[in-house]
């Protein structure tokens, strides 16, 4: 009996159904690397931006005028000196970002900036929810699955094999 019922639903479909499975299974040959290359780029580039607001240049220990003070007035974290918390936001934004482009260390770095967007979410921007969902979701399929082929951490893996 399971083997008729498995065939029964092996076998293609006509009409409407018959084409939405066609475009279904369409869908799932999208490479995951594909996906995962989208999901590390552009969320690199949005925490990249901000990193680069909170300093001048590429200098990421040279604080720029208004990052203290958008901590101290504006993100109002609590138990954290503000220029420490400018500080330490401007490293992070620059450098988990690279990480997430380059694919290396990817998980980790998908990990640090889960924990800035959470921190964001809860103490910052608590009504910008739909943005903060669309980055955990990014950064949760990197942790849960990895950066994909078009990484170093696969070349590493790769290699060690």
């Amino acid at each position: 009996m399971n083997a008729a019922i498995a065939s029964a639903s092996a076998a293609p479909r006509t009409g409407a159904a018959g084409l939405i499975q066609r475009v279904i299974g369409l869908f799932e040959q999208i490479p995951y690397s594909a996906l995962a290359l989208m999901a590390r780029i552009p969320i690199a580039a949005a925490f990249w931006q901000s990193g680069q607001t909170k300093t001048d240049g590429l200098n990421i220990f040279k604080l720029s005028d208004s990052a203290v003070f958008l901590f101290q007035d504006e993100y109002k974290l609590p138990l954290v000196d503000p220029t420490l918390a400018a500080h330490g936001a401007a490293i992070a934004e620059h450098l988990f970002p690279v990480l997430l482009v380059i694919g290396l260390g990817s998980r980790f770095a998908a990990l640090a900036l889960l924990g800035m967007t959470l921190v964001i979410q809860i103490f910052v921007y608590p009504d910008a929810w739909p943005t903060h969902g669309t980055w955990a979701a990014c950064f949760l399929l990197i942790i849960a699955r990895g950066p994909g082929v078009v990484s170093l951490d696969h070349l590493i893996a790769k290699r060690f094999r």
